[in-house]
């Protein structure tokens, strides 16, 4: 079987995640072959996607990658269950691109729309029915009612839908101990956890005794045969890069194209104190630099590992990274923490403001050539930056955007995330 399907919602904060989380473990615990996959730019839900099934999860972004990307990662065995992300029609400006509603166009997939009924009741069919209408290209294959608060009022809804003909495949009712924690960027990371395997035991007996299971199975659609797709080639022969709960944002089909491009990956830990291995480049993916300055600006032996590789090597850091490069960052309680030092850069979460959206990147140098496409997503404030930008930018839209992160020397940063070549 390679089959698969998506699990969207009319809007953010409908409960997809966890009803995908309790898909993917409880069909896992069946025995079926299944693996996941994020739509979008999304760094927290794929780890908590391979804790619930034991398979690798990849972002699958319909702005940022071009669809021969897209057929590529998600070919595989077994059966492919793609979490939507916002809304199933939200995308970027102007018009959604990137929509989870492109990938169902795209791989040819049904949808599964969780419908958050907490706070209604009839109006549940005309908001379904609108979905399902949009767009001829999407198919609204099933609903899973969710939040629901009693069997009253789950046959309310039911009885409201019946005249759609759309099958509900399952109705998930309120309880207590379902949410995740969260922080500002989302979710607290899956290796944050320590309840995670008890968390994700108890969400797949909620949903697998909510769901029927057998007919979400026969819902899912062959997935497209994989087009040929030229690989994101290794910016270095040998590459270190940061590993921890502080940089936990590397995307894996980046890395994955490096190896199948020859270059030898290693990895450290800042946390631990560890320094980078002799490498051509360094790199400092984002995350939670954040949550744990003091200990990396106590981390002696990284730092020194650091200024040494600077001397010969590459050394690029994305978001978190970027500020880890820098000379302070002060956290979210006003204390401000030695960084590294590498760019006459200092960043603040003191004042907290978003900065949020798809990146066109054109290098002005570091360790990429060609356009790029990219993402940005940090509350960090930049108090100083002096030095010679990364890269000329533009928003999703086309339109020019300040030139984004610093060089200095081998040094280099900035706060977006590099995704793949621009389509």
């Amino acid at each position: 079987m390679n089959n698969g399907l998506i699990i969207a919602a009319p809007s953010s904060g409908s409960g997809k995640t966890t009803i995908t989380l309790g898909i993917l473990r409880a069909l896992k615990r069946r025995g079926v072959v299944v693996r996941g996959a994020k739509s979008g730019p999304d760094y927290i839900d794929p780890r908590f996607h391979e804790a619930a099934c034991g398979a690798p999860c990849l972002n699958l972004d319909a702005w940022a990658m071009p669809p021969e990307r897209i057929s590529t990662l998600a070919s595989g065995d077994g059966l492919l269950v793609v979490e939507g992300a916002m809304g199933l029609f939200d995308g970027a400006p102007p018009d959604g691109k990137g929509a989870s509603a492109d990938l169902a166009r795209q791989l040819g997939l049904p949808v599964v729309l969780v419908v958050d009924c907490a706070k209604m009741a009839q109006s549940v069919a005309p908001l379904v029915a609108g979905f399902a209408k949009q767009d001829a290209a999407v198919t609204v294959a099933a609903v899973i009612l969710n939040n629901v608060g009693s069997p009253r009022h789950e046959a309310m809804l039911r009885r409201a839908l019946d005249p759609l003909e759309i099958p509900v495949i399952g109705a998930v009712y309120r309880q207590a101990g379902m949410e995740h924690p969260s922080r500002h960027l989302g979710l607290v990371q899956a290796g944050e956890r320590d309840d995670l395997q008890d968390y994700l035991e108890r969400v797949a007996d909620a949903v697998s005794g909510a769901l029927d299971m057998d007919a979400l199975l026969a819902l899912a659609a062959p997935l497209p045969d994989p087009r040929p797709c030229r690989n994101f080639p290794p910016p270095a022969q040998s590459i270190a890069i940061a590993q921890d709960q502080a940089f936990a944002f590397a995307y894996p089909h980046l890395l994955a194209n490096w190896r199948a491009g020859g270059a030898d990956l290693s990895f450290f830990s800042p946390l631990a104190d560890q320094a980078p291995a002799p490498a051509d480049m360094v790199f400092l993916p984002g995350g939670y630099p954040e949550l744990h300055a003091e200990r990396l600006s106590n981390a002696v032996n990284f730092r020194a590992g650091m200024l040494a590789a600077a001397k010969t090597a590459q050394i690029y850091g994305e978001c978190g990274g970027y500020m880890t490069l820098g000379e302070t960052l002060t956290d979210a309680s006003g204390q401000t923490h030695r960084m590294l030092g590498l760019l006459a850069l200092e960043t603040s979460f003191a004042k907290r403001k978003l900065h949020l959206g798809y990146r066109n990147l054109t290098p002005l140098g570091g360790p990429f050539s060609g356009a790029l496409a990219g993402h940005e997503f940090h509350y960090a404030t930049t108090l100083r930056a002096d030095g010679p930008a990364l890269y000329d930018a533009s928003d999703a839209e086309g339109y020019a955007l300040p030139p984004m992160g610093l060089q200095n020397g081998n040094a280099c940063g900035s706060f977006a995330h590099v995704i793949d070549r621009a389509v």
